[in-house]
């Protein structure tokens, strides 16, 4: 079941935190901007692989991105 909203927060706040569109990082992604616009919103469960392409970009743990902690821990610490 998708949390809706804290659960997919971060992606956005990680987005304009870089001053990336939504295109961008779909495209990053490889998907669709609907598709990438979908997780944003919660309305789509995120793959894990796009999670951890998430992760290694921004230099942020999974965790901090699914919101399971506040510290920004340097992806795979």
């Amino acid at each position: 079941m998708v949390r809706h909203g804290m659960h997919y927060r971060r992606i956005r706040d990680l987005r304009t935190d870089h001053d990336l569109r939504q295109i961008d990082v779909a495209e990053f992604l490889g998907y669709h901007e609907g598709v990438y616009r979908r997780y944003e919103n919660g309305l789509r469960e995120i793959p894990i692989e796009a999670l951890i392409k998430l992760a290694e970009w921004y230099d942020v743990s999974v965790d901090y991105i699914l919101g399971v902690t506040d510290i920004k821990r340097k992806f795979g610490e």
